[in-house]
């Protein structure tokens, strides 16, 4: 007869654990949420195509040089040390100023040279055009949001507004960076990005 161990070791070697990609996907919610906006790898993995700009693109409402554009706005934004970051207190530290904590200022070169680079695409994308991109291409806001807070009340309209000013602004991109035939998107704007008559 067996010892109880023995039989508690081979029960356990026979139980099946629980798969990765079962523990790793979305919750149903998420999934319902993205929509037709997500895409499914060879090896199984699960990626969410569900940000405005990924939208717009799918939708053939942008081009491939203004998706190119948009991503290296992002890619700036990012590695600019402009997105807000996660975090939580500690309740065990005391409470005191941080001085290595860089309040504003860039913490590396690299850094120093992206927010170069994010703040010439910004004053080339003009005010409009930057806050727009700001918000629907770096923070993924929804673009009939964006339209909102840009003073359209409908939602189509909203959306219609945002999606153009997106448009112009990543058009205004792809000629500073030099990205793809920009001069059959080109369009004339006045200094605050909106469009001259």
């Amino acid at each position: 007869m067996r010892s109880r161990h023995a039989r508690l070791r081979h029960s356990t070697k026979r139980r099946k654990l629980p798969l990765v990609e079962r523990r790793a996907l979305p919750t149903p919610e998420r999934l319902r949420r993205a929509g037709g906006d997500v895409e499914r790898g060879n090896s199984g993995q699960i990626t969410m195509r569900d940000s405005p700009l990924e939208r717009a693109l799918a939708r053939n409402a942008l081009t491939a040089e203004q998706y190119s554009a948009g991503q290296k706005y992002r890619h700036h934004w990012y590695h600019a040390g402009l997105a807000s970051q996660l975090g939580s207190l500690d309740l065990n530290r005391v409470l005191a100023v941080d001085i290595g904590a860089y309040a504003g200022m860039p913490k590396t070169e690299n850094q120093l040279f992206h927010r170069q680079r994010y703040r010439e695409a910004a004053q080339a994308a003009g005010k409009i055009g930057s806050y727009v991109l700001e918000w629907a291409v770096c923070r993924e806001v929804a673009l009939d949001q964006v339209g909102q807070a840009l003073g359209w009340s409908s939602r189509a309209q909203a959306y219609a507004a945002a999606l153009e000013r997106m448009k112009v602004a990543l058009d205004e991109l792809c000629k500073l960076w030099g990205i793809g035939n920009v001069w059959r998107h080109t369009r004339a704007l006045g200094p605050d990005g909106d469009h001259r008559p």
